[in-house]
């Protein structure tokens, strides 16, 4: 015994020696009223010092694992051992995958972190359309720490409100208000994310027709959520200059709809901006069959050209408060604080707010208070502009070497941190996939975004984390491999 401690150099050594021994106790190596070496033995056996098997008994005795009697040395206590015989349950192997429900299996089938696509070490991934961390305005990020810690620290640490943070509330909605909403009426929750305003929202309204209304193609963790609340998805095509307006008016004359999700600037996968004609026209549509709207701004911020379109929330005006928006930085400033925001009717959001407090109590106070210091001290619009460039810059790019390299293709998309391809009819994007990833090259298959299993001959490329000798390099093997597929 003792022979198997192994002393790290990255943590305090008498803490190593409690959890060591800690260890022992649990397991039953140590039974209950055996005695201790002394602390001398103990630290000859260890090969540490006396002091730091004193400073870790004193520990043990404390949290209850030891006693100390005098004269004598030290004890394990007898309710440590979980291992003695007449202490253990009978043993049961329960059988937890017939105990699950519908909505954790849905969960399951369609994470693509497990049943995705798997990049090999070294490989060229155009998969992942988050932010790029080289970009971080990580000085910046620190001084904003700092400077909120220093204010109000202890208040930060401590529990925080399910509606938000007071400071950033009250920016976001000035914030939205700067494009153009009408905030009359409304009110605004933080939430961990666009995803999880997305499910607060699905959790809160009554479920009257069992369907949903969305572009097709549209965001996977979209499709993902109305299939685990159990909705029926209705897919609408998408033109150039976004939805389809007479298929849409076909179908909301067809049958009731209980929300319309769209996500009109910078759509995912597409890259589409959705016209402010097509938006008026959407609205009116859907106002006309009393029809809720979840919009997602998803890449709203990512826009290398052209003038400013107001959010559908803004085209609705004051007068209508059929728009519920999902807001988020993640996919231009700092996705690991997953902060996101619901702008909607103050009565809805009067009720999200007991949702969320049910589920979650409240997002992480410290990140919220991190990024309205941080948006206050002024930094968010030079890191935009700064993040802006390179991305165009990585988006024409992306853009010229799928021009040069890709055989019978249409690209679609005006922005964002990806291009959505389009081979002709009859290709098969999953099999270039498979033929590209033995070469060190994976994609995103469009099929996954689309509501009826269409999109069989589409990928999404995504490339805001790939260096441009990789964006160069991956999309001529993608090119010069899908050539000989044609």
């Amino acid at each position: 015994m003792y022979s198997d401690f192994t002393l790290a150099d990255d943590r305090p050594a008498y803490i190593q020696v409690k959890d060591y021994m800690k260890r022992l106790m649990t397991t039953g190596a140590l039974q209950a009223d055996q005695k201790l070496p002394s602390t001398r033995e103990l630290g000859s056996l260890l090969h540490v010092s006396r002091n730091t098997v004193l400073n870790a008994y004193s520990d043990l005795e404390d949290e209850g694992y030891i006693y100390a009697v005098k004269g004598q040395g030290h004890f394990v206590i007898p309710s440590i051992n979980t291992n003695e015989t007449e202490a253990q349950p009978a043993n049961v192997q329960l059988d937890w995958s017939s105990r699950l429900n519908d909505y954790a299996r849905l969960a399951e089938a369609n994470d693509l972190m497990k049943h995705g696509i798997r990049a090999g070490k070294g490989a060229i991934s155009f998969t992942s359309i988050a932010p790029d961390e080289k970009l971080f305005d990580l000085q910046n990020v620190k001084r904003a720490f700092l400077d909120r810690m220093s204010l109000e620290g202890e208040v930060l640490l401590n529990y925080g409100y399910a509606k938000g943070y007071k400071p950033l509330i009250d920016y976001l909605l000035h914030y939205m208000e700067n494009k153009g909403v009408d905030v009359t009426g409304k009110d605004l929750l933080v939430t961990s994310g666009f995803t999880e305003g997305l499910s607060l929202v699905l959790a809160a309204l009554n479920k009257g027709h069992g369907r949903i209304l969305c572009e097709n193609p549209t965001h996977h963790t979209a499709i993902k959520n109305f299939k685990m609340h159990g909705y029926a998805i209705t897919g609408v095509p998408m033109e150039q200059d976004g939805i389809r307006l007479t298929d849409l008016a076909r179908e909301l004359a067809a049958c009731p709809y209980d929300l319309a999700y769209l996500v009109p600037s910078y759509h995912n996968p597409t890259g589409i901006v959705m016209s402010p004609q097509k938006r008026l026209e959407a609205l009116r549509l859907l106002s006309e069959y009393e029809t809720p709207v979840i919009e997602d701004g998803f890449n709203e911020e990512l826009r290398y050209s052209g003038s400013h379109i107001a959010p559908l929330v803004a085209c609705a005006g004051g007068g209508n408060n059929s728009v519920i928006y999902l807001g988020s930085f993640s996919k231009i400033l700092f996705p690991g604080l997953r902060v996101g925001w619901v702008l909607a009717d103050k009565t809805l959001i009067d009720y999200l707010e007991s949702v969320k407090r049910a589920r979650s109590i409240h997002t992480s106070t410290l990140d919220q208070s991190l990024l309205y210091q941080y948006l206050y001290n002024g930094n968010f619009e030079k890191y935009l502009k700064r993040a802006k460039a390179e991305y165009k810059r990585k988006y024409e790019l992306a853009k010229s070497c799928c021009e040069e390299w890709l055989p019978q293709h249409r690209l679609s998309g005006d922005g964002g941190l990806h291009v959505f391809v389009q081979f002709e009819q009859g290709f098969r994007t999953r099999e270039l996939l498979k033929a590209c990833s033995a070469q060190g090259v994976v994609f995103t298959p469009g099929d996954i975004f689309y509501t009826d299993g269409g999109g069989q001959h589409t990928m999404r490329l995504g490339f805001s984390r790939v260096s441009d000798e990789n964006i160069r390099k991956g999309i001529r093997i993608i090119g010069e491999t899908a050539r000989k597929m044609v």
